[in-house]
């Protein structure tokens, strides 16, 4: 039944320089050293623990007074000659020198972006995702940022000034200590760090470590050992989305293969003995379970280039109502009744320009759900509206399809658009909403789920006009 109704129709600016307090971690600039303090080494850690500046001025390296330049005093001597010489690398060339946590600082120079350090920035340490561990040349931890302290569970007091190993105790997967395996200050000169693995913590929390090792010259002593961590909460969510598409893909062929090889065995094997009625019967479910391969494969090649940012949209005029029309057609075709679909179509209706194969992709998955899991009357609207932007509106075209079955419990609804999320036990991969959503978008429309007025499960999306520019 077709029902015709009228309606209504970066921020970019100067870099802040760094307090001079900040660069030597003594709160004063320009004064010599307290004598009482005891002799400033020569490591330049410029206060200590992860944009904080700690009161353990005599305990920690480096404590050394500055020059307006950052550079401790006879550093300008060039490399061997200063008291500071290893700060000082190779003198002109505009490359970074490892001070304070050893993270860039510049050696002198205009600035560029790869000379800045993480004040420079404007962020501190405890503003990265990311735990960031730093070690001075002894092992000992001089820097441990909020993240590393919310990762790891080990209080910032308690992992300051402690050597590596035990601030950090990790082990690998195997139960071998990693920073006795890796040694990182010894061994070859020329590594540069390690790359990202899985590691343990204490208890058994598995983490994701990765390390550099900075060196004041190339084959020089480690001056910072600069640590990475991070959880593995979303590797983990997503390899387990993997395994469920697999274990989904999995059943999902074995089905239909099974049948396709038996019923082909079976008839090479004994053709004379069926009668012509047989063999048709036989090829027809083999030619349905070959459609149902090919359908999950298209889905999964859909996902693929969903999640991948690859799908691509072939924008052509479509009408919406003629679309849904074929749709209601082959359901009638294939043995609904035609009393169950009522179909609105409120004219005037925008032009549309979408992806006509996608659009269809769109409807069967909206209407073979409400056929199979729903009651009832479906009923599809297709009617104008208006898609409300930050800055603007632009108009479009909604179609709403509803059914009268028990509906979608409220608490399932945030997942109805995920991959594998069944609404009942009527078949299905789980796949098609997810598709479903991604196509939308695709087009920059929105889709939506809620209860319809008869209780139902009720499907609404909307698709912007779409016109070419030079329609505009």
């Amino acid at each position: 039944m077709v029902v015709g109704a009228s309606g209504p129709a970066r921020v970019q600016g100067p870099l802040p320089s760094p307090r001079a307090s900040d660069r030597c971690g003594t709160g004063t600039t320009g004064s010599a050293p307290d004598p009482a303090a005891g002799p400033a080494s020569d490591d330049g850690v410029a206060g200590a623990a992860v944009g904080r500046v700690e009161a353990r001025t005599a305990s920690l390296p480096g404590n050394g007074p500055r020059d307006g330049t950052g550079r401790a005093p006879g550093a300008e001597h060039g490399p061997g000659t200063g008291p500071d010489e290893h700060l000082a690398g190779d003198q002109g060339t505009g490359e970074p020198v490892a001070s304070g946590l050893g993270i860039g600082e510049p050696r002198g120079g205009d600035l560029g972006i790869g000379d800045l350090g993480i004040g420079d920035l404007g962020i501190g340490p405890d503003d990265l995702p990311d735990g960031l561990v730093v070690a001075d040349e002894t092992g000992r931890v001089i820097g441990f940022n909020a993240a590393a302290v919310r990762i790891t569970a080990v209080p910032l007091s308690e992992a300051l000034g402690e050597p590596l190993e035990r601030a950090l105790p990790l082990e690998d997967l195997k139960g071998r200590r990693w920073w006795a395996l890796t040694d990182p200050y010894g061994g070859l000169a020329t590594r540069v760090g390690q790359p990202e693995r899985n590691l343990l913590l204490p208890g058994g929390r598995e983490v994701l470590v990765s390390a550099r090792y900075v060196r004041t010259r190339p084959t020089g002593p480690v001056h910072r050992l600069v640590v990475s961590i991070r959880g593995t909460e979303a590797r983990r969510r997503t390899e387990r989305s993997h395994a469920e598409l697999i274990a989904t893909v999995a059943h999902e062929l074995r089905s239909p293969l099974t049948s396709v090889k038996g019923f082909t065995a079976t008839l090479l094997a004994k053709w004379e003995r069926f009668t012509d009625d047989q063999k048709r019967l036989m090829l027809e479910t083999v030619d349905a379970d070959a459609n149902r391969v090919t359908r999950l494969i298209a889905e999964l090649l859909d996902i693929s280039r969903i999640d991948s940012g690859r799908l691509e949209v072939r924008r052509q005029p479509v009408d919406i109502g003629a679309a849904v029309g074929r749709h209601v057609q082959a359901h009638t075709a294939s043995g609904q009744s035609p009393d169950r679909f009522l179909v609105r179509i409120q004219q005037p209706l925008p032009d549309l320009w979408a992806d006509p194969d996608k659009i269809d992709q769109i409807l069967a998955n909206l209407l073979e759900n409400a056929v199979r899991h729903g009651e009832g009357t479906v009923t599809i609207e297709v009617a104008a509206a208006r898609l409300v932007r930050a800055d603007s509106e632009e108009k479009g075209t909604a179609v709403t399809v509803c059914d009268e079955g028990p509906g979608i419990p409220e608490e399932s609804m945030s997942r109805v658009f995920t991959r594998f999320w069944r609404g009942s036990k009527r078949g299905g991969t789980g796949l098609g909403l997810y598709i479903v959503k991604g196509i939308v978008e695709a087009h920059g429309g929105t889709i939506t789920v809620g209860r319809g007025p008869c209780g139902g499960a009720e499907f609404r999306f909307t698709l912007p006009v779409g016109a070419p520019a030079y329609l505009s």
